[in-house]
């Protein structure tokens, strides 16, 4: 695995953030990153947005975790909203880093899984997500499968 650190998104990263490129068909299965732009002014206390540095100083991906113990739903307490991995860097451990980071998080204040909601088909997550460790503890209403991985 490369060397990569975590930088809180801000205005010198957030063009880089927005230009995550995805490999062929990976686009249906999340959000743009400018969807999740205004999540963390919503909320900054519970939302946690970090961009993934490469040892080059290439923005190589993004995640929008959220740790709100408040939350009514039980997997939205400590969850991971939203992640992208650059195409390139795919297959270089930056997901798996990603993830390792939010656990941490999770861990620090004081949760003890992490979440995250997919939805499955042929070039989505949900075989990366299973390789690093998160378990199926259910489904949404609309039949995605919802993932934890104790902190």
């Amino acid at each position: 695995m490369g060397e990569f650190r975590m930088e809180e998104l801000s205005a010198s990263n957030v063009v880089a953030a927005n230009s995550l490129t995805l490999k062929p068909g990976q686009e249906q299965f999340i959000a743009p990153v400018t969807y999740a732009m205004a999540d963390p002014f919503l909320d900054p206390t519970t939302t946690w947005s970090r961009v993934a540095i490469d040892s080059e100083g290439d923005v190589v991906g993004f995640l929008l975790a959220n740790f709100d113990p408040d939350a009514m739903d039980e997997e939205f307490r400590s969850c991971i909203w939203r992640m992208n991995v650059a195409a390139e860097a795919q297959g270089r451990g930056v997901g798996r880093f990603i993830v390792n980071e939010a656990v941490a998080e999770a861990r620090r204040r004081g949760f003890e899984r992490l979440t995250v909601i997919w939805e499955s088909g042929d070039e989505g997550p949900e075989e990366f997500f299973l390789h690093i460790g998160f378990r199926v503890m259910g489904e949404t209403q609309y039949g995605e499968k919802i993932g934890a991985i104790e902190t």
